[in-house]
């Protein structure tokens, strides 16, 4: 069965893969399975049908037949026991890739969502400039743990997992900010994420939405 999912109709991050549907995206292109996407607007996300699949009325969604899911650490979890790829078979490898994908989410991902908001939605605040400095240090104290841990390997925790896939997925937030140049060993990290073939091709196809919408 086909599974669908729920995106953007007009992705506020203009097509640079941020949203959060394309962690999903790249999770079933690594595995290979097809899916189908439904395109949501922001007042759509928000009536008592998206609520239903969705109660906090984001994205994304993921429908397969009788099961439906929300949060997209938990898709992609599912997505990887689902199909047998992006966790080692080996129990204890298996459990250090679900800790990294706890990791990415619940340790290093706030403090850079933290960041963004003092960048984009704070900026003219009249304690943005001394609060600033904070929350970028805060970025850094979780980037220089993981830069230590990663060292001069590949990945994570031998081969590419979903705990990879998840890492570089919030680890791309910071493309932009500067911070992620400090630390060489992690900007190549997420350069060998985004050259993976099954990346390249869910990143194709948000931007396709954007560009569509763009012009449409």
């Amino acid at each position: 069965m086909t599974p669908t999912i729920t995106a953007f109709e007009r992705s506020p991050d203009r097509g640079r893969g941020q949203a959060r549907d394309m962690r999903v995206r790249w999770a079933l292109e690594e595995v290979g399975q097809p899916y189908d996407v439904r395109l949501v607007s922001f007042s759509e996300m928000k009536e008592p049908a998206h609520r239903a699949l969705h109660p906090f009325g984001q994205i994304p969604t993921y429908e397969e037949g009788d099961l439906a899911l929300f949060e997209s650490g938990a898709i992609v979890f599912h997505i990887a026991e689902r199909h047998g790829r992006l966790l080692p078979d080996d129990a204890n490898a298996r459990a250090r890739a679900v800790t990294w994908m706890f990791a990415a989410l619940s340790t290093v991902e706030p403090p850079i969502l933290e960041l963004a908001n003092a960048r984009l939605l704070e900026s003219d605040k009249p304690w943005s400039k001394e609060r600033l400095p904070l929350v970028e240090d805060r970025v850094r104290d979780q980037l220089k743990q993981l830069s230590a841990r990663l060292g001069s390997d590949d990945w994570l925790d031998g081969g590419f997992s979903a705990g990879d896939l998840m890492m570089v997925s919030v680890l791309r937030r910071l493309n932009r900010s500067g911070l992620l140049d400090e630390y060489p060993n992690l900007s190549a990290y997420v350069v060998r994420g985004e050259a993976r073939p099954a990346f390249r091709r869910a990143f194709d196809a948000q931007l396709a939405v954007f560009a569509a919408a763009s012009t449409g």
